[in-house]
């Protein structure tokens, strides 16, 4: 199979796409054309307006089980540094709509930190979370380092990152982690159930409280209200804004567009 078949794309719904692993005998390792697949699909859905939210997922048994270690060890480490790599993990990291990981089976290394890049994860009981990477004599080096710690508390983070050792689903959903544990053939249709549910939001309000939500992790207090504040000023003279407030007043379900015309 090559490469641009291992990641696919499929519209569920008007406003939802789904991106999907599909390297099922290498366990969705991330090939660096694996990434720059994902971060092509996410660029062309950040350009349509009809889609307002993202579902990522893999399969059944493996969301994503890392890297690819043959591609790092055959180009002795440099292929975590090529640049289209890392360009395309920047384009996946600052993607602006809403994107929910949908995880069955092994989430480890890279496949970990690719669902850390979402807004939230939708995990089934089958879910086992890790960053192996000291096991094998390195360290996480796509973003695992700074996500965790931000996500689950630098002692939690410390334990995972430092022994290598994998937690279940159940104790991810308990450090915060992953946001609701289904039954395994459930994990995708509750994380398009709740895809539908966004995507019918204001689309443009939605994309500003995300950019808000990133700033936070990353900004002081008062830089992060004052992006709140800027934003909320922008959002407020949108047409879904007058909509909603229209709907609300008339007592009817609001016709967002999502955009500004």
């Amino acid at each position: 199979m090559e490469a641009q078949h291992w990641v696919s794309h499929e519209r569920l719904a008007d406003h939802v796409l789904l991106v999907r692993l599909n390297r099922p005998e290498k366990r969705n390792a991330l090939s660096n054309s694996m990434v720059i697949a994902i971060a092509d699909h996410l660029t062309r859905a950040a350009e349509d307006a009809d889609i307002r939210a993202v579902v990522l997922t893999g399969g059944d048994a493996a969301f994503c089980a890392g890297a690819d270690i043959a591609e790092v060890r055959a180009t002795s480490g440099q292929a975590i540094r090529d640049p289209r790599r890392v360009r395309a993990w920047n384009t996946i990291q600052s993607f602006p709509k809403p994107v929910i990981a949908a995880v069955n089976g092994y989430a480890f290394g890279a496949g970990n930190e690719l669902a850390m890049t979402c807004d939230f994860i939708i995990c089934g009981e089958n879910a086992r979370f890790g960053q192996p990477e000291v096991n094998i004599g390195g360290i996480a080096g796509d973003g695992g380092t700074q996500r965790l710690p931000r996500l689950i508390g630098s002692g939690a983070a410390s334990f995972m990152l430092m022994s290598g050792l994998p937690i279940d689903a159940r104790t991810a959903f308990r450090l915060g982690l992953v946001w609701e544990v289904m039954p395994t053939d459930q994990t995708v249709p509750r994380a398009v159930e709740i895809a539908n549910v966004i995507a019918g939001r204001a689309p443009l309000a939605v994309q500003a409280t995300k950019a808000c939500i990133r700033a936070c992790s990353a900004a002081t207090l008062e830089n992060g209200l004052a992006l709140e504040r800027e934003l909320l000023a922008s959002i407020i003279q949108s047409p879904d804004s007058a909509e909603g407030g229209y709907a609300f007043l008339e007592k009817r379900p609001p016709r967002f567009t999502g955009r500004w015309e």
